[in-house]
């Protein structure tokens, strides 16, 4: 069975419970969450601590994409933040 998994890269950061809430209205089964350092990948997004506050937001489990260079070192820290699945 398909598993509806929306990213929230693309959200209004301004505006992010109203994108979570859209989520669970649409009956998502979890959230994506892209973590990229700007090293290794070009891009620069969120960390733990805006993990930690998505996780408050919602009970939707929350898929972590650590695209980050030592991922191994960051993930106890991504774990205490709220994250369910991690994927490196």
């Amino acid at each position: 069975m398909a598993k509806v998994a929306p990213s929230i890269l693309s959200a209004d950061f301004a505006n992010l419970s109203k994108a979570l809430e859209q989520c669970e209205d649409g009956k998502a089964d979890q959230i994506h969450i892209d973590v990229m350092d700007g090293h290794f990948v070009p891009n620069l997004t969120i960390g733990p601590p805006v993990v930690k506050d998505i996780r408050k937001q919602t009970t939707l489990p929350l898929d972590v994409h650590l695209m980050i260079e030592n991922p191994q070192q960051y993930i106890p820290q991504f774990v205490d933040a709220g994250s369910d699945l991690i994927t490196v």
